[in-house]
């Protein structure tokens, strides 16, 4: 990491980088912003959107149940909870009885209930607001690491399995006639948005989580031409929002992941307005 560091203070002119907080703050942008920009384009194409914030407000019973439990690293119990939950959703969508937004819905509003209703027995909820707005300057080496494993394991499944996941997730009656595994590939998709939430949340947070998968993706969306163009412009504007909002953050004071949501909207914007000059 002490070489990572150097090459970081050498090519970097600003004294910001002298602090080792911006400078894991930084490697940590740039490991999240690729997962988020990668997994953001299949998130908008099926318009699940409302799926992954679900998950991100069920985060909250994920961290409670850590507590109770006495496991110290919440990552696990929230990942835990997080893919159960992620897979009752997607069983009971399939099963027809009701809407797929109803359904989340339901979900969505009980996770975040009970999370609060046990963090906040005997006056406890405080200690854990701070996963509400993520906090990546506190982000360490160790965790830096546990990003980087992420990334390779889900670029990995996206090289290996990008064409019938989309298949499965776009057309499942044409998937099926292909012999794809419709119900496998979605479940896999499921478990890498729970995986990904789950681990970017603490320094994300819960409350803007979702902005961060949906805007890079969507402004992608605006001026892509092809499939190609679409992931590497996601990519490309979560890379950017973050790296612009952290250095922002640092000098405005401002909450790092709010201010790099606001940079993701504002490359939404501009880019909303270049697509609808080129489709004159």
């Amino acid at each position: 990491m002490s070489y990572l560091f150097y090459i970081l203070e050498s090519i970097i002119p600003f004294e910001w980088i002298n602090f080792n907080f911006m400078k894991n703050a930084l490697l940590a942008v740039i490991l999240i912003t690729p997962l988020l920009g990668i997994t953001g384009t299949m998130i908008v194409n099926n318009k699940m959107s409302f799926f992954s914030d679900a998950l991100g407000h069920s985060a909250l019973t994920g961290i409670a149940i850590g507590a109770i439990l006495g496991i110290n690293n919440y990552i696990l119990s929230m990942l835990g909870f997080s893919l159960l939950f992620a897979l009752a959703i997607s069983s009971i969508i399939d099963s027809g009885l009701s809407s797929s937004d109803t359904i989340i819905g339901v979900f969505s509003s009980t996770g975040v209930a009970l999370g609060v209703v046990l963090l906040s027995i005997n006056g406890g909820f405080a200690k854990y607001s701070n996963y509400l707005i993520g906090d990546i300057l506190s982000i360490t080496p160790k965790e830096i690491l546990l990003l980087l494993i992420v990334l390779i394991i889900v670029i990995s499944i996206w090289i290996i399995s990008f064409n019938r996941l989309m298949l499965s997730s776009l057309n499942s009656d044409l998937a099926f006639s292909k012999q794809i595994n419709v119900k496998f590939y979605k479940n896999i998709f499921v478990i890498l948005i729970s995986l990904i939430v789950t681990v970017s949340i603490k320094w994300v947070g819960i409350l803007i989580i979702n902005s961060l998968l949906v805007l890079p993706a969507a402004a992608s969306r605006n001026i892509a031409k092809n499939v190609k163009q679409y992931h590497l412009f996601s990519v490309v504007f979560s890379l950017t929002s973050g790296i612009i909002g952290l250095i922002l953050s640092y000098y405005l004071g401002t909450a790092t992941g709010a201010t790099i949501v606001l940079i993701s909207a504002l490359i939404f914007f501009i880019t909303f307005f270049i697509g609808k000059r080129l489709n004159k």
